[in-house]
């Protein structure tokens, strides 16, 4: 008896992760950029699989990931009160249909002082 056929198959979720990626050559930062942080919906079977696809794409992207923060899904965050647009939720819907890791949203990072402040 095959016992792949007796297990059910695995149900994929998208979880919402934010990555702190640091600065590697030829990473499509702005000039200047520290680092920034991404927003991603990414699809797995639970969220240490999400995370690992997650960083492997970066990876090959040529990012530099440092750090990874879950938010879990849909589901969990609106259980801790999230409110989720239609907008973030067509990205999701559209990760979970493509198996994909989907990233919305880049905030550079830039360590510049103001000028004229302390002087």
């Amino acid at each position: 008896m095959n016992k792949r056929k007796d297990k059910k198959p695995s149900k994929q979720q998208v979880y919402t992760l934010l990555v702190e990626v640091g600065r590697k050559s030829g990473d499509g930062l702005p000039k200047g950029a520290t680092g920034a942080a991404l927003m991603l919906y990414a699809s797995g079977v639970d969220e240490a699989k999400a995370v690992r696809e997650s960083v492997a794409i970066l990876k090959q992207a040529d990012m530099a990931p440092l750090d990874v923060t879950g938010y879990g899904t849909a589901a969990e965050r609106e259980a801790q009160g999230h409110v989720i647009e239609a907008d973030e939720r067509a990205l999701m819907d559209r990760a979970l249909a493509e198996n994909a890791v989907i990233v919305a949203q880049v905030t550079p990072f830039f360590d510049e002082v103001p000028k004229g402040k302390g002087d």
